[in-house]
C-alpha cells in the first residue's frame, strides 16, 4: 500500500536533509511515514520528462503528498527545493511545532535567516568546493581554493552562531529546528570540501557530533 508521502532522493547533502527531517517527523509523532525512491543521478534520471513533470530544474530531492491532491496535480502535490519541501513538511506535518517555531516570533524570523543563509551559501560554495576538487575534468587552483576559502570563512559563521548553544535557534541553548536540519549534512561533508577537521570551529564540531548520534539522524543518512 502506498505512503502518504514518497521522496524522489538520492545520497546527496540536500536528499538527506529531506530524510532526516522524515525520520525524526516520524519518530515524533508515529503517524507519518514516506516511500522512496532512489534517483541515479550518473544515469540522468533527474532530466527526463517525467521528472522534470515534477521538478522543472531537474534536481533532487522531490517530495510528493499523495494527501494533497488537486485537479492540476491529482497524484500528489509535489514540493521540489530541499528547503522548500522542509518547510512545507513542518507547516503541514509538524502539528506541535517541535521542528519549527511560532508563526510570526522571532525565532521563527531567526530559523528562516539560517535556512537562507545555507541554502544561498553553504550549500551552492561547498558544491563548488566538491567540484573543483573531485569532479572537474582539469585541476583549477583558483577554484579549489576560492571555494574552500568560503566554506571555512561560512563555517566561521555557524561556529559564531552556535556559541553558547547547542542549536542554532530557541531560547536558552535552543531546540533541534529545520534550521539545523537544513545545513547539517553539508558540514557533515566538511573532509570532501578540504576541511579536514573542525578542530578549529569548537562549536560547530561539538553541534555536528551532537546531531550524529540522534538515531533519526542516523536512519536518515542511510536514506536511500
Amino acid at each position: 500500500m502506498s505512503k502518504p508521502l514518497v521522496l524522489y532522493t538520492a545520497a546527496t547533502p540536500n536528499g538527506h536533509k529531506v530524510s532526516i527531517l522524515l525520520e525524526e517527523l516520524k519518530a515524533a509523532y508515529g503517524s507519518i511515514d514516506y516511500d522512496v525512491e532512489k534517483i541515479d543521478l550518473s544515469a540522468n534520471i533527474q532530466k527526463e520528462p517525467w521528472f522534470i513533470a515534477m521538478n522543472p530544474n531537474g534536481r533532487i530531492p522531490v517530495l510528493i503528498d499523495r494527501s494533497n491532491t488537486t485537479a492540476t496535480h491529482p497524484n500528489g502535490f509535489p514540493v521540489f527545493e530541499s528547503a522548500a519541501i522542509l518547510l512545507y513538511l513542518v507547516q503541514k506535518y509538524d502539528k506541535e511545532g517541535k521542528f519549527k517555531f511560532e508563526s510570526g516570533s522571532d525565532e521563527e524570523s531567526q530559523m528562516l535567516q539560517w535556512i537562507f543563509f545555507a541554502h544561498g551559501g553553504v550549500g551552492p560554495m561547498q558544491g563548488q568546493s566538491h567540484h573543483f576538487r573531485h569532479y572537474a575534468p582539469e585541476d583549477v587552483p583558483y577554484g579549489k581554493k576560492r571555494y574552500g576559502d568560503e566554506v571555512v570563512r561560512l563555517y566561521g559563521v555557524l561556529d559564531i552562531g552556535l556559541q553558547g548553544r547547542d542549536y542554532l535557534v530557541g531560547p536558552g541553548a535552543g531546540k533541534l529546528s529545520v534550521a539545523d536540519v537544513n545545513v547539517m549534512p553539508w558540514v557533515r561533508f566538511h573532509k570532501h570540501a578540504g576541511v579536514e577537521t573542525l578542530d578549529a570551529f569548537p562549536n560547530l564540531k561539538a553541534w555536528l557530533d551532537r546531531l550524529l548520534e540522534r538515531e533519526t539522524v542516523k536512519a536518515g543518512i542511510a536514506v536511500p
